[in-house]
């Protein structure tokens, strides 16, 4: 990279924080908070370490999970707060959804093929199994869905605003697991746990993936800003890695027939993958404001 576009870099850099720092209008908190900013009402900005409201929504994208692909068509809310950044790690501290909002919303994805794309009735030896699994696929009850939820306390989030702007390293690390859903499967079919994550280290700039997989590219996104100022927000921003593990399924089927299922799935999705084999790409639209701004809203609409 040659000097002109790391001072390019840098410059963005600069102003995307100098611009998220300037949000902060001073106020004292007084009613309520209106359009457009009723969106940021479940971010904890009444805790001093908060410094920073985010509100990221992915429109679209895909996750390649071993084998499978699946695409992003329902939009996934991300939202909290965050403060301060670490000089040493460039990583701010994450704060949850209040009022028991989710801080990561769960939304299904419907994956393509269904279930019978990943599980082949005849190959299943146990009669009685083999017999329900038939009679689930007859009965029309074939869609599988993918929903991606926090593995781990919202707390363990981490991100990164200059590395964001920077398009370098880790803007956002996510500890997920997913979740596969059909009447099936049961209620506890995941790829993924609170105690084996899968971890995404998500970038804007240029990853660096094992093999097979190739380097892909993210985006910093276009830099605008709304109401007078008050908010910033980043239109099509891109966060991707493609240098993740991901374990085998586990749960499937419930108590004893996981058995069979767990071993019958993660042969068909290609489970448990190495990192190198799997990719996720998430198109955001991020917004962020202060607390600051928020209070100064609350003052001017008692």
């Amino acid at each position: 990279m040659n000097k002109q576009h790391k001072r390019m870099r840098g410059a963005c850099a600069t102003i995307l924080v100098v611009a998220v720092a300037s949000l902060a209008l001073a106020g004292s908190a007084s009613a309520k908070l209106v359009e457009p900013f009723t969106k940021f009402q479940y971010c904890p900005w009444h805790n001093a370490e908060v410094q920073r409201c985010l509100y990221s929504v992915t429109n679209s994208g895909e996750v390649v999970l071993g084998s499978k692909k699946v695409p992003i068509v329902n939009p996934v809310l991300l939202q909290g707060g965050f403060g301060e950044s670490n000089e040493t790690t460039k990583f701010s501290k994450f704060f949850g959804a209040t009022e028991g909002k989710p801080t990561l919303q769960p939304v299904s994805q419907p994956v393509p093929g269904g279930l019978a794309g990943i599980i082949n009735c005849k190959e299943i030896k146990d009669f009685f199994l083999r017999i329900s699994c038939e009679v689930t696929f007859e009965n029309g009850v074939t869609g599988l869905n993918s929903t991606l939820e926090l593995a781990r306390p919202a707390s363990e989030i981490k991100i990164s605003e200059s590395n964001l702007a920077r398009k370098e390293g880790v803007a956002l690390q996510l500890p997920i697991k997913v979740h596969l859903e059909n009447p099936f499967l049961g209620s506890s079919c995941y790829v993924g746990s609170s105690s084996n994550p899968v971890i995404w280290n998500l970038t804007s700039g240029v990853t660096s993936p094992k093999e097979p997989n190739k380097p892909i590219e993210g985006s910093g996104g276009k830099l605008k800003f709304l109401e007078e100022g008050l908010i910033l927000q980043l239109t099509e921003n891109k966060l991707v890695d493609n240098n993740w593990s991901a374990p085998g399924a586990t749960g499937c089927g419930g108590f004893l027939v996981e058995l069979i299922l767990d071993p019958i799935i993660n042969s068909a999705a290609g489970l448990p993958a190495s990192a190198g084999k799997n990719t996720a790409i998430l198109k955001n639209t991020i917004e962020i404001t202060t607390p600051f701004a928020l209070e100064y809203i609350e003052e001017e609409n008692p």
